[in-house]
């Protein structure tokens, strides 16, 4: 059985409806590592950190990953997808719901809360993709999808 990829997501907003973003790393068995930061609609710091995971699972689901390990600095999303915390928020639970179909395709499927620090790498990919939104939306007032993703 092969090893399991390995993905960090963390997701902000800047205020409560503010310019937001994401930031995933993914590292697969053989080294290779995947840097993504998007900048995301507008939304509030739990749903950019939902939006984090999505994406790692939606790269994992396009890229024939059978086994993930994600680690997240955000309690909430952790405590959610592991059923210790149900998803109370209508604002939260498409998204909540698009990451567990996802996490059903995967033969095996990890979530573990980490401390901030410990997620430094994604987190500065996410205020890289916050930067952008707030320098788009302060230039022609609303934010769009504004992908960069990197292979190192």
């Amino acid at each position: 059985m092969s090893s399991p990829w390995v993905a960090y997501v963390d997701g902000g907003s800047r205020g409560s409806r503010g310019p937001a973003g994401i930031g995933v790393v993914i590292e697969h068995p053989g080294g290779r590592r995947v840097e993504l930061s998007e900048t995301i609609e507008s939304g509030d710091n739990n749903y950019a950190e939902y939006s984090a995971l999505l994406a790692a699972l939606e790269y994992a689901a396009e890229n024939q990953c059978s086994r993930l390990c994600v680690f997240s600095d955000s309690e909430v999303v952790v405590k959610q997808m592991t059923g210790h915390y149900t998803c109370q928020s209508a604002g939260l639970r498409d998204i909540h719901e698009s990451c567990k179909a996802l996490i059903q395709s995967l033969e095996e499927f990890s979530i573990r809360h980490i401390r901030r620090h410990a997620n430094a790498e994604a987190d500065r990919l996410a205020n890289a993709a916050m930067d952008r939104a707030y320098k788009v939306k302060s230039q022609v007032g609303s934010v769009g999808m504004l992908p960069a993703a990197a292979e190192i």
